[in-house]
């Protein structure tokens, strides 16, 4: 095999393998990525047995076909490569030969015959706005448990409806859902739902990074398997198995009292308490009285912290405690300028969500509350 190609392609295309590469592994052909040209493209396919991506670049072929090269070492060495192209070459002994400008290198690769088959995409289930779905992912992802033990919780549910998406994140001790309306952006043609692994969400933020603002993901599935197509590149991964909790019981129906607040203040106030908060629990006070939102911290080594914020609350008294980090991850998360929380009482979980203009999906955090 041999064929030439821009360095600057050749390097974008390498950069989104690497998330996928296995760094640590008993199987040593699962740290190479598999080059094959034909045509006049080189295709580019990397995979750790559970997740897997295949992207493609042009490239002048002046022999068709394969050979694999470790992944990590090829990006590394061609960054440094002046700009311009680069020719490769697969030898008889499995090396391939770096020829760019000045530069002669050769490295050690292995047999393609070793590295895995990826299965074929299946028919498409839907396509939608591929900034959409990676929006969704940056409003859930936070959510999910990092206990592997709950391999249910490892991943986020994913919903698709012909009227619209929906996502749900949780860990146990918290609930993000998010619901997008798809109109005239997209399209579903059946009804599906899956458990996407969270290392497969955040390839699919990179791959949405990459893309065009309009550009769409076309989804497909099998038995088994997950798969995203965003322009030359696809993604696919293992479907997580197992019952996904019940969200619709969790979110909460009956709030009767909401504090809205101005997202950049309650943030920043929560961020400077949370200095004094317990290393372990992160646990704070919030006590919502009228017109004011006070939230408190101390531990015995650090000290204690307290600040309030102006907030549109009226009603009786409530003190509640909850991780400030669980708070800081939906404030971060929301473009908005004000955040509605939205209460029962002391012992029930607390809901917030954005508030104000311009909110178009709808999006709820359910934040289960802390003894103190």
């Amino acid at each position: 095999m041999e064929f030439t190609v821009s360095k600057a392609d050749l390097v974008r295309e390498l950069s989104l393998s690497q998330g996928v590469v296995e760094k640590k592994t008993t199987i040593p052909i699962l740290s190479n990525v598999l080059l094959e040209a034909s045509g006049d493209r080189v295709t580019l396919t990397a995979t750790d047995l559970e997740l897997g991506i295949r992207c493609s670049c042009p490239a002048r072929v002046k022999k068709e076909g394969s050979g694999t090269v470790p992944a990590r070492k090829l990006l590394d060495f061609v960054r440094l490569l002046p700009e311009g192209d680069v020719n490769m070459k697969f030898l008889e002994n499995h090396w391939a030969s770096i020829t760019s400008g000045r530069s002669r290198t050769r490295i050690a690769g292995m047999s393609r015959e070793s590295f895995p088959e990826l299965p074929e995409m299946p028919e498409r289930i839907a396509e939608v706005p591929v900034k959409t779905l990676a929006s969704m992912i940056a409003r859930t992802a936070f959510a999910i448990s990092m206990e592997e033990s709950r391999f249910t919780l490892n991943g986020a549910l994913l919903v698709m409806r012909p009227e619209g998406l929906t996502m749900v994140a949780t860990d146990g001790h918290r609930l993000a859902f998010v619901q997008a309306t798809l109109a005239d952006s997209g399209q579903v043609e059946q009804q599906f739902r899956a458990l996407v692994p969270k290392k497969a969400m955040a390839e699919l933020v990179k791959l949405s990074d990459d893309a065009p603002p309009d550009g769409k993901v076309i989804f497909g599935g099998d038995d088994n398997h997950l798969f995203f197509q965003v322009g030359h590149r696809l993604l696919m991964t293992r479907k997580l198995t197992g019952n996904f909790p019940d969200y619709e019981r969790v979110l909460p129906k009956d709030h009767q009292l909401s504090a809205k607040l101005q997202k950049d203040e309650i943030r920043s106030a929560i961020e400077r308490v949370a200095q004094f908060a317990d290393e372990r629990s992160r646990a704070i006070r919030v006590q919502f009285t009228n017109g004011e939102v006070k939230v408190f911290s101390s531990s015995v080594e650090m000290g204690e912290s307290e600040e309030s914020v102006d907030s549109e609350y009226q009603g009786p008294e409530l003190e509640i405690g909850f991780n400030a980090q669980y708070l800081l991850d939906f404030l971060r998360a929301i473009p908005q300028d004000h955040v509605s929380f939205e209460l029962k009482d002391q012992k029930s979980a607390g809901e917030m969500r954005p508030a104000g203009d311009g909110v178009a999906d709808q999006y709820r955090y359910v934040v289960m509350p802390m003894r103190i």
